[in-house]
C-alpha cells in the first residue's frame, strides 16, 4: 500500500508479533498506523459467552485499524496476529503529516477504505438473505478482486481456510464444506490437494 521507505521517513518502526498475539484491544485509543510487511492479521470481537465474530482478515501490504485513527475514537474490535507477523507502525501525528505531504498516498488510503466499506455493505446484504453457496461465491469473488489475486494454471487460488470462510459468511464450517463440494460438482470451484480454486 504505502512504500516502506516512505513510512520510515516518518519514523515508522518494524515490530514482530507472534501467532495469536494481540496487537491492539477493543476499547484502546488509537495512536498508530499499522501496515503489514509479512503475515496475516484478523479484526475480531468476542460476545458475552466468548464466541468470536470476525470483522476481517488483512495480509501482506495491507493496513488495518485506520478508521478509529481518523475519527479519534476507541477501537471497536481487537487486532490479532493469525500468523507470525512483521508490521510497520507509524505514530499517528507522523502518519497524518505523511498524508498531508503526499496527495497520491491520501487518495490510495481513501480508495482502500472505500473498498472495505463496499465489501462490508455487500457481505451484510448477502449474509442476511442468501443461500450458503451464493454467500461463498460472493465472498470468494470479492476476495479475488479486493486482494488482486493472480490467476494461475488451475484458476484463482483462494487463500482462505474453511474456518475463515465460515467466520466471514456467518456459516458453520460443516455448511461451508458441503457448499464447497456442491460448488465443485457444479464446476463453479475446483479443489486440488484440498486447496480451493475459482
Amino acid at each position: 500500500m504505502i512504500a516502506n521507505e516512505l513510512l520510515e521517513l516518518y519514523d515508522a518502526k518494524r515490530k514482530k508479533f507472534q501467532k495469536g498475539e494481540l496487537i491492539f484491544a477493543e476499547g484502546n485509543e488509537p495512536h498508530y498506523y499499522f501496515q503489514i510487511i509479512t503475515g496475516e492479521v484478523k479484526m475480531c470481537n468476542f460476545n458475552d459467552v466468548g464466541r468470536e465474530f470476525i470483522q476481517g482478515f488483512f495480509q501482506d501490504g495491507q493496513s488495518f485499524g485506520e478508521p478509529p485513527l481518523f475519527l479519534n475514537r476507541a477501537y471497536p474490535a481487537n487486532a490479532m496476529a493469525v500468523t507470525d507477523c512483521e508490521i510497520m507502525i507509524v505514530p499517528k501525528n507522523n502518519f497524518l503529516e505523511l498524508l498531508k505531504n503526499n496527495n497520491q498516498v491520501s487518495l490510495t488510503i481513501i480508495e482502500y477504505l472505500a473498498q472495505r466499506l463496499h465489501y462490508k455493505s455487500v457481505m451484510a446484504a448477502e449474509i442476511s438473505s442468501q443461500e450458503p453457496e451464493h454467500r461463498l461465491l460472493k465472498l470468494i469473488d470479492y476476495s479475488i478482486k479486493f486482494l488482486k489475486v493472480q490467476k494461475g494454471n488451475d484458476g484463482f487460488p483462494i487463500d482462505l481456510t474453511r474456518q475463515q470462510m465460515a467466520d466471514l459468511t456467518g456459516l458453520r464450517v460443516e455448511t461451508v464444506i458441503r457448499a464447497i463440494k456442491s460448488l465443485e460438482k457444479k464446476k463453479e470451484l475446483k479443489i486440488i490437494k484440498r486447496k480451493v480454486f475459482r
